[in-house]
């Protein structure tokens, strides 16, 4: 096959990009719905099941290549240690946002979700201070808008502060702790696995939490299916295939910008889908929070260590 010019695969690997941010920002809509016949951590065992099988045939067949004899039966056991237990601690920091990011979206809307999520991006590189990574003054100036951003868009006139913001708050910190793990444990094992890893551990997770708390009813209305299945397979299994084909051929900052679309998304689909609508404050919040994303990945990335890798480990957040 020949090969395509430099250009016209990044321009692909773009396309991708944008492809990945555009599921990831309609996600939020369907996670919405889904949260009117389902309890959350049905749904989240479910959505990441999905998720998981998406993965599956590709790891049996990247598990296939690596045997060093075809004929001889596939060491299951060395495979369950390579693919598996890497994703475990990330695993662990993904349920923890996922849960947050669902228990927030049942009382606050698509629109400001997304943007709240997108907090992860500027708290990747504060967070990494406690690793030793140093950070510029605009990373600073970005963390400063951040701030400001999520004021704006979490606390009304009042000074209260909607409950499920603060899940979202919650849920982006813990976003930014999983990318941390995602670069420590990325050495040991790619991407695909790690995400196969994390997928599995979360889904086990959520079905163990909804036995727990929720019992043992998946749906109240099968009318969550339709939410369940974009969510599961579309936002999880292929916006993360998308992701991880993107990002190969863009630049890391570039990749970063793109998928930070999301939150645009995230308000228009809310806006299209849903009806919903940002006051004038919320407005404002939202621009502040974009423009401190857009700062630190453009003035503040390091050119090695974990916040350019940042850009390339994320998969799972919405």
């Amino acid at each position: 096959m020949k090969k395509l010019p430099g250009w016209l695969n990044k321009v692909q690997g773009e396309a991708l990009l944008l492809l990945a941010a555009i599921i990831w920002g309609t996600g939020f809509v369907a996670q919405r719905w889904a949260m009117e016949s389902m309890q959350p951590f049905a749904f989240i065992g479910m959505r990441f099941l999905l998720g998981w099988l998406v993965l599956l045939p590709g790891m049996i067949l990247q598990q296939k290549k690596k045997q060093p004899h075809p004929t001889q039966p596939a060491n299951w056991r060395m495979a369950f240690i390579q693919n598996i237990l890497p994703g475990v601690v990330p695993g662990l920091f993904l349920f923890v946002g996922t849960t947050m990011q669902q228990l927030g979206i049942m009382t606050t809307s698509a629109a400001k979700a997304g943007f709240l999520t997108s907090l992860y991006l500027v708290l990747v590189p504060v967070i990494g201070l406690f690793f030793g990574k140093k950070l510029n003054r605009w990373v600073w100036f970005g963390v400063v808008l951040a701030l400001l951003g999520v004021f704006y868009l979490a606390v009304d006139l009042e000074l209260t502060v909607n409950r499920g913001d603060i899940f979202m708050i919650i849920g982006a910190a813990f976003w930014a702790m999983q990318i941390l793990a995602l670069d420590h444990f990325g050495t040991r094992t790619d991407n695909l696995s790690l995400a196969f890893g994390q997928f599995l551990l979360v889904a086990a997770l959520g079905f163990a939490f909804s036995l727990v708390f929720e019992g043992n009813s998946l749906f109240t209305d099968s009318i969550a299916w339709g939410p369940l299945l974009y969510s599961g397979i579309i936002s999880v299994g292929i916006g993360f295939t998308f992701q991880v084909f993107g990002q190969s051929k863009v630049d890391p900052t570039l990749a970063s910008l793109i998928m930070s679309l999301e939150a645009v998304f995230a308000l228009l689909s809310g806006m299209l889908v849903l009806g919903e609508r940002l006051a004038p404050r919320e407005g404002l919040g939202s621009v502040l929070m974009m423009a401190a994303v857009i700062l630190v990945q453009l003035k503040g990335q390091q050119r090695k260590g974990i916040i350019e890798e940042s850009s390339a480990q994320d998969s799972t957040k919405s």
